[in-house]
């Protein structure tokens, strides 16, 4: 009996979403009240008018809600396809570590303003700075760079620092770290890249695709 009822007001509940079933009891109210209203006292043709727009106006947005839903889903199959082609590819990420590809280490920085004078110290895995990297000067935008170890020892867990200036100020500077990617996957419908160095972000906050 319980379900039954529960069926009953479920199917009433769909139909009171769905728009074509709103303006069919609209129009159907419409015509009662139309064979029903006294000679004498008509209803207003503004009163009419009113009601006319609100079941539009309802329709239309639920019409807009599914039309957003729809473009959603066209957006995110999109953001997987591409970030299946990511795979075994390296992309550009917030980050400072050191990643090596044939014994040279790869990154790159970004600047927000032009830079008069930008140096790279490279850290070793303790701590010390093993190197410096001098670029000069640099403009706006993201900047890559190479360190070659040559007889330096070299390994995992090294870093990199960025020190920028200005006409002799300290100017902010973004370090950007180089790394593969190892696989893609949805969660709580955000697209996550997986990189080889464990770290997982959003597709979205990957800088750039190399």
């Amino acid at each position: 009996m319980d379900s039954a009822v529960g069926s009953s007001t479920g199917g009433v509940k769909r139909n009171a979403m769905d728009p074509e079933a709103s303006q069919d009891r609209f129009l159907k109210l419409l015509v009662a009240q139309l064979n029903n209203q006294d000679p004498l006292n008509p209803m207003d043709n503004a009163q009419m008018t009113t009601q006319m727009a609100q079941i539009n106006t309802v329709s239309g947005i639920q019409e807009l809600n599914a039309t957003l839903k729809g473009m959603a889903a066209q957006v995110m199959a999109s953001q997987t396809l591409q970030g299946a082609s990511l795979i075994g590819r390296d992309v550009l990420a917030e980050g400072n570590s050191l990643t090596f590809d044939g014994g040279v280490a790869r990154g790159a920085l970004s600047l927000d303003r032009p830079a008069t004078q930008v140096h790279v110290d490279i850290i070793g895995s303790n701590g010390e700075r093993v190197d410096t990297l001098n670029l000069g000067a640099l403009g706006p935008g993201q900047h890559p760079f190479e360190w070659n170890p040559g007889a330096l020892a070299a390994g995992a867990g090294m870093r990199f620092e960025i020190r920028a200036q200005s006409g002799g100020e300290p100017l902010a500077a973004t370090p950007l770290t180089r790394v593969g990617v190892a696989s893609v996957g949805l969660a709580n419908g955000t697209l996550n890249v997986q990189l080889q160095n464990g770290q997982t972000l959003p597709y979205s906050e990957v800088r750039a695709f190399i």
